[in-house]
């Protein structure tokens, strides 16, 4: 089996362990607790998501790409990362605590103010192992990232539970976030029996900086509009409607953002060590795409056929509001994973420029679409975002033919017929699942009928993706 090979296999199925066991973990505290607490105290929290988003991008200065692109990683690039990540995570903390009492007059929400201040503790904490976290991308070692993400995420998701269960109702929330972050520093400290020692080096700052202060303001400007819609309609409608919407989007991007985020990670070192090699960095990119696409679209659209029961089981009839939002928030994370190896190949040729130029036409586009959405409520902002999800992956396709040979057209003849096929899953599971009444039968028909179709007719077709997943599997037991 050849290196990237067992790489890519080996990669892949721990980043996917430690994505698929950790968001899994959440997403079960997330049900329990959407269903011990109310969508108010959900949307208070979102409330405060685009502020806690942009600190912790600051936090991260674009470091922890640059340090997994890099060729050699001396302990002084290390130790230099870490110094700023923590002495920039500590003026970001002073910023929130001394702006919290502004954003509860805002939203008009006084209690607001003690919960940012106590919340925005966990940037501190996190700056501590954001480096430990990059050495193990960078060996591509997702296996010890599985244990202390695991860990930390199951154990601080029971203390949210038992708090929620006391009756503390949002500061459940917010302690289990922080016990997640102090948890996390320990597990991390523990496994990996290493800690940077702080230290400044202007060579390894330079270095550093010139690559990942591109990517800073390109994150930040991604997170301001990510997060822009939590604020507009915090502000706009009640903290209940923004409950509803951060559920949606959460259960809707529940899958594209696993997918993606694994792929983002395996790909980005492995493609890497390709960077000068365009014949093999085509090849392996194709197959990424192929695959990434083969097993998102049927997930998506799945996903929006079977809202209302999944919705109903899991959460429970108050959060029927979030049904439609859901279905139509599907469609704006469907191409999230085109979207990140599209920019991956940018991130590996070193162009964090066009990254950065890229997402200022996007996110100029997004706030118009956003800003002329408004009018038509909470809907009329969905399908907004959903829109947009096509244009920006359109956009970041432009610039592949600048560093490999693979046209717009190209990429999208290579995503048709698992688009094709998936809609036709779509079409099937619906007509199934309205034979039957109840929100259980609806939901367990639809997954095995929608499975067993998708796969049976790749199969028959002898798709390609289908072919590479096989080949995968075949290697991995070789």
């Amino acid at each position: 089996m050849s290196s990237i090979a067992s790489q890519s296999i080996k990669g892949f199925i721990w980043s996917a362990v430690e994505r698929f066991s950790l968001q899994g973990v959440q997403f079960f505290i997330g049900i329990v607790l959407a269903r011990l607490l109310s969508p108010s105290d959900f949307g208070m929290i979102g409330m405060l998501t685009i502020f806690l988003s942009i600190s912790q991008i600051f936090v991260d200065c674009g470091f922890s790409n640059a340090l997994i692109r890099e060729k050699e990683v001396t302990d002084q690039d290390y130790g230099t990362a870490f110094l700023l990540n923590f002495l920039i995570s500590v003026a970001c903390f002073g910023i929130l605590f001394a702006i919290a009492p502004f954003v509860a007059d805002f939203y008009q929400l006084p209690e607001l103010e003690l919960v940012m201040q106590v919340v925005s503790l966990t940037l501190i904490i996190n700056a501590l192992f954001t480096v430990h976290k990059a050495r193990l991308s960078r060996a591509v070692d997702f296996k010890t990232q599985s244990k202390a993400s695991f860990g930390a995420a199951l154990l601080s998701g029971i203390f949210g539970v038992v708090l929620a269960c006391c009756g503390f109702g949002v500061w459940s929330l917010v302690w289990q976030s922080i016990a997640n972050s102090v948890l996390n520093l320990l597990i991390f400290s523990v496994l990996l029996r290493w800690f940077p020692k702080p230290c400044f080096n202007k060579a390894s700052f330079h270095s550093l900086f010139s690559f990942g202060s591109k990517l800073l303001v390109s994150s930040l400007i991604h997170s301001v509009y990510s997060n822009l819609y939590n604020l507009v309609i915090g502000k706009k409608f009640t903290a209940t409607d923004l409950g509803f919407y951060t559920r949606a989007d959460h259960l809707s991007s529940f899958p594209s953002l696993n997918v993606a985020s694994i792929l983002s990670r395996v790909t980005f070192p492995i493609l890497s060590k390709l960077q000068d090699d365009n014949e093999k960095l085509l090849s392996v990119y194709k197959k990424y795409l192929q695959v990434s696409c083969f097993l998102i679209f049927p997930l998506m659209i799945g996903l929006c056929v079977l809202a209302k029961p999944t919705i109903i089981i899991l959460l429970g009839e108050k959060w029927s509001g979030a049904i439609l939002l859901m279905q139509i928030l599907c469609f704006s994370s469907i191409l999230d994973p085109v979207c990140n190896i599209n920019l991956n190949l940018l991130y590996v040729k070193g162009r964090s420029d066009l990254v950065l130029k890229l997402e200022i036409i996007k996110k100029t586009i997004a706030i118009i679409i956003l800003f002329t959405s408004m009018r038509y409520g909470l809907v009329g902002m969905c399908v907004g975002r959903a829109l947009y999800g096509f244009i920006a992956t359109f956009l970041n396709m432009t610039y592949t033919r600048s560093f490999i040979d693979l046209s717009i057209w190209g990429q999208v003849k290579l995503l048709a017929s698992s688009f094709v096929l998936s809609l036709s899953m779509g079409g099937v599971i619906w007509l199934v699942m309205n034979l039957f009444s109840s929100d259980g039968l609806q939901l367990a028909t639809g997954i095995l009928t929608g499975v067993a179709f998708y796969f049976a007719v790749a199969y028959l077709l002898k798709m390609n993706p289908l072919r590479l997943l096989i080949e995968l599997k075949n290697r991995r037991h070789a």
